[in-house]
This record gives structure tokens, C-alpha cells and sequence, in this order.
């Protein structure tokens, strides 16, 4: 079985900005375990300027992207066997996937299951300092990565390779199953980020204060973290 993961630098956080960079990194799995392979890239030619602000972040200009493919080109390279006209790779894999499916929507990638490391690491190790890719890179310290494939951050091939081990230590702990169950819900959030219990653990903020928040329009990672906490207290009460 193999795993795709995939991470993509963009003009902007949300279509219509273009896509300027796609990253790649393949999971695998043999009878001895799970192995990272080696991580792939492709420059992008976004359709449009890339504004500054976001060569910033990825350090791609427009330059870098003369005669590179259109998006449509290089997703197709990524995720489809062209002698089969089909994309063979049942689960794709990103950090925060939410992000890079506005982008590598069913009609790019095929119908396929995805895992989101991010939502998965809020569940797996809700005590880490921070969930973001490269946090958790540095507190795992996950065994065989190369720094030479993981740097620098902030380009798509070095950001799917940390990724890729995160799913593989991911995996250590959860099965397959469940981090794409996991994924396909929203974001069981560890700390309220907001308000006059902002920082605190969700699992200590007062039960008043879960029933206001359970009532506010807010966002849907929010609400389902406060309506499981409040469900997760109502069952232990029993």
C-alpha cells in the first residue's frame, strides 16, 4: 500500500490565487513497516503574478515559474497513471488538508479518502506544544529524517516529506481507518483560543461557559470540540 502525501505552495490562502509549487512524498508499506520515500516537487506557473507578500513566505518569484507547467498539467503527473487514465492512490495525505483541498478538488485528484496529520495530531497528542508541521517535527524526532530533504520549510517537497513522517508516526499509534475517520470530521481543537478563558484547556473551561460558546455562531472546529466536551462531561456524570 502506498500513501501520497502532498503539500502545495500557492499566491494567496484560498482559489482564485494560483498554485506555484507542488510538493509530494510517498508513504509505504512493505512486511517489514512503513518508509518514507524520497520527496518530489514541481514549480507551477500560477496564471498571474505572485504577489510579494507571498514570495516572503515560499521565496518563489515569477522567475522561477517561467515555462513551468499549468496547474492542471502538473496535478495530473502527480496523481494520475496516464497508461490507465486513473488516479491509482486510494488516500491523500497534508498537513491542515483543509487548506490544500480548496485546490486539489475531486475533479483534480479522483475520488479519493483524506487524512489530515494535522487533525490527527490534535487527537494523538493533544499534550504537544504546538501542532504545526514543523513543531512537531522538533518534538517527535522522528528516527530516519534527513534534514537535507526537510529543509527549507515553506517549499512543498521539503513540507510533504516532514509530513510524511508525522503520518508514519501517526500510524504508530492509530490505524489507517481512523485517521481517515478523524479527518473527515472537524478539528477537535486542545485550547480555547478566545475570550476570558483563552489558552486554557477545553477539557478545564468551565462548564457556564461551554453552554454560552455551544450557542454562538462561531466556527466549526469550535463548536464541535465544545459540543463533544460538553457531551464527554454529560456521559461521565452518568
Amino acid at each position: 500500500m502506498m500513501l501520497r502525501v502532498v503539500d502545495l505552495e500557492t499566491c494567496g490562502f484560498e482559489p482564485p490565487a494560483g498554485v506555484c509549487e507542488i510538493g509530494f512524498c510517498d508513504l509505504v508499506r512493505d512486511e517489514e513497516g512503513w518508509h518514507v520515500g524520497v520527496p518530489g516537487h514541481l514549480l507551477i506557473d500560477p496564471g498571474s503574478p505572485i504577489p510579494p507578500e507571498t514570495s516572503a513566505v515560499h521565496h518563489i518569484t515569477d522567475a522561477d515559474v517561467i515555462g513551468a507547467p499549468s496547474f492542471e498539467d502538473a496535478a495530473r503527473a502527480v496523481f494520475f497513471d496516464e497508461e490507465r487514465d486513473l488516479a491509482p492512490r486510494v488516500v491523500l495525505v497534508a498537513h491542515n488538508a483543509r487548506f490544500e483541498r480548496q485546490w486539489l478538488t475531486p475533479e483534480v485528484t479522483g475520488e479519493v479518502h483524506w487524512i489530515c496529520t494535522y487533525k490527527a495530531a490534535l487527537r494523538v497528542w493533544p499534550d504537544a506544544p504546538s501542532h504545526s508541521n514543523g513543531a512537531l517535527r522538533y518534538w517527535l524526532k522522528p528516527e530516519g529524517l534527513r534534514r537535507d530533504r526537510a529543509e527549507p520549510a515553506h517549499r512543498a517537497g521539503p513540507d510533504a516529506y516532514v509530513t510524511a513522517f508525522l503520518l508514519r508516526e501517526l500510524l504508530a499509534h492509530t490505524t489507517l481507518d481512523d485517521l481517515v475517520l478523524i479527518s473527515s470530521q472537524p478539528a477537535l481543537l486542545v485550547r480555547c483560543s478566545f475570550g476570558k478563558h483563552r489558552g486554557t484547556l477545553w477539557s478545564e473551561v468551565p462548564y457556564d461557559y461551554l453552554m454560552w460558546c455551544a450557542r454562538q455562531d462561531m466556527d466549526e472546529d469550535t463548536l464541535f470540540t465544545v459540543r463533544s466536551e460538553i457531551r464527554r462531561r454529560t456521559e461521565a456524570a452518568r
